[in-house]
């Protein structure tokens, strides 16, 4: 393969359309691109190809030889009999389908049986709650829907009808696998989890394998099958056995690849599978890097002086505890909760122990995720530290005390759109494994005493214990 030879991967997120034009040999970035969504919990897909089409613009994809998209996960995007949508798409932090999540769950017999035959426990988030949803609260819409696809795989038509290039809908397996109805312990789709959820049968993309051809667009383009924003950040990052993932976005996750599919019964890890043939349990939550907003926001200040008050402060902030659950929650399943700030007196009521317990907080709610990796078998030796709010020295610093391993901090960089475009690269090649790109590691940060966090992260417990019930 030449040097000169282009790929282009997409990542079409909550937030935005980012599309990155990578070296397929060594996954050098050549040029990049970026264009926004609108903000909410549902969309009308059309503004993602909008976005699509302004970042792509001025020549960005010129000379690509293979592009791939990685898209934001859960969101239910349905199509009439013509392939037109029949109403905005419900994304991941919609949390209108909390109720029918639990009914979901009772009817299929409880969080083991799901665990066991589908490896996810729905929640509100998932892509067969919003199905149940619709047909509850919109029938004539549910009775309109032939299709429905996930954001990454109607971008991926879209990308395919404009050079007509299209043949039929697809997607990978590890976005499928976060939908609810691909189960992956059977590796396929489940019509008795549709037929629970909806009353009848949609028709769903096709699972590609994780390098397979999806298509050419009318220039020779190969396009990729792409995957789940997740499962395109764990390629793009080349996840080595003993790598968690803390991901400190919109959302919050916690990921490893393994070998096999896990079961939980708890919810807390879904068993997803990755986008190069294994599996990628995960843990996620609404509140991430949002709670530093809101911290920030309260106190008045920028980031860099929100970063100072956090580190001016003593670990455990004075015996503040922050539940950080601003915008309810999905781990736990607490839709309807909010935040809560307890053990506020006069002596610890200070702007530095305010941020620290927002920081603290953040990261609290995603601690466990990493102890269900370990007691679920999955090898637990470093953090990579990602997403937005990585770059906070305070998150860093603290992050060391409280997960209490070794902390890496790749270098920042778009790592969605970086594994959308490593499979491109896979996909063009035909080669038994992906490319071996090399990722920058900028920062390093050891762990102080492995207990050194314990206090907070058992006080941090209790709290959530007492007030919910839950862990």
């Amino acid at each position: 393969m030449s040097a000169q030879t282009l790929v282009a991967g997409v990542d079409s997120s909550t937030q935005s359309c980012k599309i990155v034009v990578c070296d397929a040999e060594t996954g050098a970035i050549v040029r990049t691109a970026r264009a926004p969504h609108p903000d909410g919990t549902e969309v009308d897909p059309r503004h993602w190809w909008a976005a699509y089409e302004q970042a792509g613009a001025d020549g960005l994809l010129d000379g690509v030889s293979a592009i791939a998209v990685g898209g934001q996960q859960h969101g239910m995007v349905t199509l009439d009999d013509g392939d037109e949508v029949v109403r905005p798409a419900l994304l991941w932090n919609d949390t209108r389908s909390a109720g029918a999540a639990a009914d979901l769950v009772e009817e299929f017999g409880g969080a083991q049986a799901w665990a066991e035959q589908i490896g996810v426990v729905p929640v509100a988030a998932i892509t067969a709650t919003k199905l149940r949803w619709l047909a509850r609260n919109e029938p004539d819409s549910m009775a309109r829907t032939r299709t429905c696809v996930l954001p990454h795989d109607w971008l991926t038509g879209q990308i395919l009808k404009d050079g007509n290039g299209f043949q039929r809908w697809v997607t990978d397996r590890g976005d499928a696998s976060g939908t609810g109805y691909w189960s992956a312990h059977s590796q396929d789709y489940r019509a008795d989890v549709m037929d629970l959820a909806m009353g009848r049968t949609v028709e769903v993309p096709t699972v590609l394998a994780p390098h397979e051809v999806a298509g050419r667009t009318a220039s020779g383009m190969i396009v990729a099958p792409g995957t789940g924003d997740n499962m395109g950040a764990a390629l793009g990052l080349g996840l080595l056995p003993g790598d968690v993932v803390v991901s400190l976005g919109t959302s919050g996750t916690v990921f490893a690849r393994h070998t096999e599919a896990v079961v939980d019964a708890s919810g807390a890890l879904q068993s997803f599978a990755d986008a190069e043939g294994g599996y990628l349990p995960l843990l996620c939550t609404l509140n991430a890097a949002r709670v530093l907003n809101a911290g920030a926001a309260m106190l008045g200040v920028d980031y860099a002086e929100f970063d100072r008050l956090a580190l001016a402060a003593a670990p455990g902030a004075g015996g503040l505890t922050l539940i950080p659950y601003l915008d309810g929650e999905r781990t736990p399943n607490l839709p309807q909760s909010t935040g809560t700030l307890l053990g506020l007196t006069r002596a610890n009521a200070t702007p530095e122990n305010l941020a620290r317990a927002h920081v603290e907080g953040m990261l609290l709610n995603l601690v466990a995720g990493v102890g269900a990796l370990r007691d679920h078998g999955v090898a637990v030796e470093r953090i990579l530290l990602i997403g937005g709010a990585s770059a906070s020295v305070a998150v860093q610093d603290i992050a060391c005390q409280l997960f209490g391993l070794p902390v890496v901090v790749p270098a920042a960089g778009e790592y969605v759109g970086l594994g959308a475009a490593r499979q491109a690269a896979w996909t063009l090649s035909g080669a038994d494994a992906p490319p071996p790109w090399e990722i920058s590691l900028d920062v390093r940060a050891e762990p102080g005493a492995p207990d050194a966090g314990a206090e907070i992260v058992g006080r941090y417990r209790d709290a959530v214990r007492a007030l919910y019930g839950v862990v």
